[in-house]
């Protein structure tokens, strides 16, 4: 994942003017504030996952979302008694959530007050950690769309994120960690098959894992496109295409995601020396792991490590 922690903070007005956002959030803000919605705060937490809280106050109107093109988890806050989705035979209450895909649609009536905060997130980048969380392919997985369902610990830490700043990096760095933790528990509790779809191609399921778990034993080792061809008994042009398919991203973008990850978590659970932590994720010197490490997460090890162990 390379998208900066860094970035700069998005204007409000802009964002409920429906600027030029990515992946279509101006849709979901220009929505709610259409409907009267104040967007209280909003930050980018890198890694193309974004956090907004919102309040709302009306005696009666309607919100529709059309096909936003970017997943959002809400959690209720406070209020939100007398809202309700179209069909779904429930109002909403503090605490619960909502899944809802970026290909959904779906309509609201909102009466009362209501607080509530946002995660958003892309399609691809929720189900890329199935392959390392669920031993699946990406390409299998969907968010399920789902309507104030209960999940007790998501909820806290959805509401944590509700308490924490955002506003520094250091701040941005912590509720980057607990977002990912939160969409590591909705994948694993609110994801669910394609049926939309036939996946043709690919990895045979042993040969994946066979390569996902030879990547992981040689990590710190210089690894090669024909090294890992031959793990799978392919030649490197079919291997590429094959991995592509089931890991949905190429395999040195997986190779250089597996060395900041297993860098992220040494990091955070140890104080060796950032040259060994280099040597140990496969980096040619410390210099240039930190390197690595600031093009894709905006801030240096050092900054990572005492935002993370300070916790």
């Amino acid at each position: 994942m390379s998208f900066s922690l860094s970035a700069p903070p998005v204007d409000h007005a802009a964002a409920l003017a429906g600027g030029d956002l990515p992946f279509g959030l101006q849709s979901v803000c220009r929505t709610l504030a259409d409907a009267n919605a104040t967007l209280e705060r909003f930050a980018w937490l890198g890694d193309h996952l974004a956090i907004a809280e919102w309040t709302r106050i009306t005696d009666e109107s309607e919100t529709v979302y059309e096909q936003p093109g970017h997943h959002t988890l809400s959690c209720y806050l406070d209020g939100g008694y007398r809202t309700e989705r179209e069909r779904v035979p429930r109002y909403g209450a503090p605490s619960l959530l909502c899944a809802l895909p970026g290909d959904h649609e779906s309509r609201w009536w909102v009466r009362g007050e209501m607080h509530f905060i946002h995660l958003y997130f892309l399609p691809e980048h929720f189900t890329q950690r199935a392959i390392r969380e669920l031993d699946r392919e990406p390409r299998e997985l969907k968010l399920a769309d789902r309507t104030y369902f209960e999940d007790a610990r998501v909820a806290a830490l959805l509401r944590s994120l509700a308490l924490d700043g955002w506003d520094d990096a250091d701040e941005r760095l912590r509720v980057n960690e607990t977002a990912h933790e939160v969409l590591s528990l909705l994948l694993r509790g609110q994801s669910t098959t394609r049926t939309d779809a036939s996946f043709r191609g690919g990895l045979a399921p042993a040969v994946r894992r066979r390569v996902r778990d030879y990547i992981d034993t040689y990590l710190a080792q210089p690894l090669t496109l024909g090294e890992l061809a031959d793990v799978a008994a392919l030649s490197e042009y079919h291997f590429s295409r094959m991995f592509r398919l089931s890991f949905g991203r190429a395999p040195h973008a997986w190779v250089a995601e597996q060395r900041l990850a297993r860098a992220r978590e040494l990091l955070r659970t140890t104080s060796l020396p950032l040259a060994q932590i280099a040597a140990d994720c496969g980096y040619a010197n410390a210099g240039h792991f930190s390197h690595r490490f600031r093009d894709a997460h905006g801030t240096t090890p050092n900054t990572y490590r005492r935002a993370m162990q300070g916790r």
